[in-house]
């Protein structure tokens, strides 16, 4: 802390901004929570603001951890040839201006000494604000590719906090200079899970290797598609945790009746993991997953071996831009499109399953991509840019 004093961060006021999926929230969550506590250390507490939309994910978040909340309108542009999607930016083109004067307005009245924003549209009426009255504006972004909101902001922001070193590559020419890359901040929780209670939670063997296959909070059909029909023949190789998303858990209850009695006890699925995720985490050999930002960020800060099934819409193809670049690197097997089906899904967790050296192999290359020390990095950063205005 020598190189904030006391005295200039005592009443440290910050806006945070972004919100709209999870993606976008919790890396701010994460990082206000780091920013608590580095302070605490010396008694002090950030005046925190926390500026979204008032029916997104964010606002429900900033509530249920005592952040206070205040909402502004925005719009967002969106890219499909969609008739219906153009009406509707059309209509947001009206709502951005309002948006954008009650952002003015919000950092008018806080005066705060520095403002960070996690992307999503919701995060370009604040940032544009703090460019106008020269706050200090640090811009994060999660993704391997920029997303259009970060597009806008990376050349009005003071700072550009990247999770990806391929990331620079994707900025304008003059904003390179400007940015750091710092990772995507991963919840501590998950670093620090126990495998042991991993596999008692589902009690299952230490002697056998786990495979932890997840769609994400709501599951994603296509690989509970995949793994159906790959099931019965990796079981006899390996033990599988399987969320499955609530629309699925009847049907993949019913898949595990069908089993033999001695592969039903291998398999385990439920609709949601709660918190025993991270000790389910480090006990799993390979994880097959989505490859949405926090996924990745999670997986390669653990160095987890996994298998990447990007989601095939995801907004400007980030999903599969950043699994084909760990595909590359060896830092995870990608299955999209012609390649995502049951035996290809049955042939890639084999191969793993027979090939220790490689699991471990593709395991630290993830790791190469991992920054479990991003939420620091990040808080640094604020602190820096409070320090010097």
């Amino acid at each position: 802390m020598s190189l904030y004093s006391t005295q200039r961060l005592h009443t440290l006021r910050m806006i945070v901004t972004g919100g709209g999926t999870g993606g976008h929230t919790y890396p701010a969550l994460t990082t206000v929570h780091t920013l608590q506590a580095r302070l605490a250390e010396t008694g002090d507490r950030p005046e925190l603001l926390w500026v979204g939309v008032a029916e997104g994910l964010e606002a429900k978040i900033a509530a249920r951890n005592d952040i206070p909340f205040r909402a502004v309108t925005t719009g967002k542009l969106r890219r499909s040839p969609n008739p219906k999607e153009l009406a509707r930016n059309f209509v947001d083109a009206f709502r951005i201006p309002l948006g954008i004067l009650q952002a003015a307005m919000t950092v008018a009245r806080t005066k705060p000494a520095v403002v960070l924003s996690t992307g999503g549209f919701v995060s370009v009426p604040i940032g544009l604000a703090a460019a106008l009255f020269r706050v200090p504006y640090l811009m994060h972004e999660q993704t391997l590719s920029l997303g259009l909101a970060n597009r806008i902001l990376a050349r009005v922001a003071t700072r550009i906090l990247l999770s990806h070193e391929a990331s620079l590559e994707h900025l304008p020419e003059k904003a390179r200079s400007r940015a750091v890359v710092t990772g995507n901040p991963v919840r501590p929780a998950v670093l620090s899970g126990d495998p042991a209670k991993g596999l008692a939670a589902y009690g299952l063997d230490p002697a056998v290797p786990l495979v932890l296959v997840t769609g994400g909070a709501s599951g994603a059909q296509q690989i509970n598609r995949m793994l159906t029909g790959a099931l019965a023949g990796l079981l006899p190789h390996c033990q599988i945790v399987h969320q499955c998303g609530g629309l699925s858990l009847a049907e993949m209850q019913e898949v595990a009746r069908g089993l033999p009695p001695h592969l039903a006890q291998r398999y385990r699925v439920v609709d949601f993991i709660h918190d025993e995720l991270p000790d389910v985490l480090a006990a799993a050999a390979v994880v097959v997953a989505r490859s949405g930002a926090g996924t990745v960020a999670e997986l390669t800060a653990l160095g987890k071996a996994c298998i990447l099934v990007p989601y095939p819409v995801s907004a400007g193809d980030e999903q599969r831009i950043t699994a084909r670049h760990l595909s590359q690197q060896g830092a995870a097997v990608m299955l999209d499109k012609e390649t995502a089906t049951p035996e290809h899904l049955h042939a890639a967790i084999s191969e793993l399953m027979v090939d220790p050296h490689r699991r471990d192999a593709m395991g630290r290359a993830a790791a190469e991509h991992g920054r479990p020390d991003a939420a620091e990095r990040v808080v640094t950063e604020i602190l820096t840019a409070a320090a010097r205005r």
